[in-house]
């Protein structure tokens, strides 16, 4: 049984659709990523599995049980889910001890001091249960707002793009804690963000978000070597597209010479495009050159060519050992790599 399953998700605002026909499931302790750019309708998915909106269609099931349909909607406290926001929502007021504790009302009090200990042994935060959360660090904040949320065992846990606000040097390290933690909890998560850094550290499935569907879902090896489609393989990084020419199963003509693929490439189509990110290129000097360099930086352990071919712009990082003498033609060598091919049909 999944822990979550849309079906047939549909939410519209002012007219608009928001979300269209999403279908996503969620299996027993994983944790799934819905990524994408603003206004891909990631939140308002996470804020109807919550019940904070009710869907015009389609249905919610959390561990076996309609949480809303067409017929009926159980309302967010009833639901047994855990909410971690962007700004932790941690009440001012309280400690951080009686902010663990404000969901367990229904337990007596020995039980209730009692689980709370063990979320502080968990997200080591012992010694800090009398403080209160200004005067706590970003990163500690954010272990309390985990703890409350899986104080009371929730069936499903969901994030809302939880690490935006904690500083770049100790985000990560935050993100391998938070992920540990939730699954020493076996506990599954819905995580929503536009990063695919945190997103590729944090989850262990990603959904990539357009238009009010998903794109793509599955690990993140897999999205970034062979994405389904040109929006999730130019939201996972940047690159440029190059008319190519299928050869055999795993490997594609360009003007720039022959690429062996390091994954199959599964389409039929002969004629396409490949779509070819900065750290599988590299710029040699070539007398009969198409590629312009625009600008050259040092950025310490190497250097950084903004260079243009045709109507596309991309910045390719160079080893300080290969500088490129940008008075003279430049081309391109591609690197054997899972080669993201694309035909004109999928293209247009």
């Amino acid at each position: 049984m999944s822990s979550l399953l849309l079906q047939n998700l549909s939410y519209q605002y002012d007219g608009q659709s928001v979300i269209k026909a999403l279908n996503l499931a969620v299996e027993q302790n994983e944790i799934v990523c819905l990524l994408g750019a603003s206004g891909c309708g990631k939140t308002t998915t996470l804020k109807a599995i919550a019940g904070l909106i009710q869907p015009q269609h389609g249905s919610v099931v959390i561990n076996g049980q309609c949480m809303s349909d067409e017929r009926h909607f159980v309302a967010p406290q009833h639901r047994n889910i855990g909410m971690m926001f962007q700004d932790y929502a941690l009440f001012p007021h309280l400690t951080v001890a009686q902010n663990i504790a404000f969901g367990l009302n229904k337990l007596d009090k020995p039980e209730r001091l009692k689980r709370v200990d063990e979320m502080l042994e968990l997200v080591h935060l012992n010694n800090f249960k009398s403080r209160y959360p200004h005067e706590l660090s970003g990163g500690q904040q954010q272990r309390v707002a985990i703890a409350r949320a899986l104080a009371y065992r929730p069936n499903l846990l969901l994030l809302d793009e939880p690490f935006s606000n904690i500083d770049a040097q100790v985000r990560y390290q935050l993100i391998n804690d938070i992920r540990a933690i939730i699954k020493d909890q076996q506990v599954s998560a819905i995580f929503v963000s536009h990063s695919k850094d945190e997103a590729f550290a944090f989850s262990d499935k990603l959904a990539i978000m357009h238009e009010g569907q998903i794109a793509q879902l599955g690990c993140a090896k897999t999205l970034f070597q062979q994405p389904s489609n040109k929006v999730v393989a130019e939201f996972l990084g940047q690159g440029i597209y190059l008319k190519a020419t299928r050869y055999n199963g795993a490997g594609v003509s360009t003007d720039f010479g022959d690429v062996s693929s390091m994954v199959p490439l599964l389409q039929s189509q002969q004629q396409g495009q490949i779509y070819v990110r900065p750290q599988h290129l590299e710029l040699v000097n070539d007398p009969n050159g198409q590629v312009r360099v625009e600008q050259q930086r040092f950025v310490g352990t190497e250097y950084v060519y903004r260079v243009r071919f045709e109507q596309q712009q991309l910045e390719v990082p160079a080893p300080t050992d290969k500088t490129i003498n940008t008075d003279l033609p430049v081309s391109f060598k591609i690197k054997a790599h899972a080669v993201n091919f694309f035909s004109e049909q999928e293209l247009n």
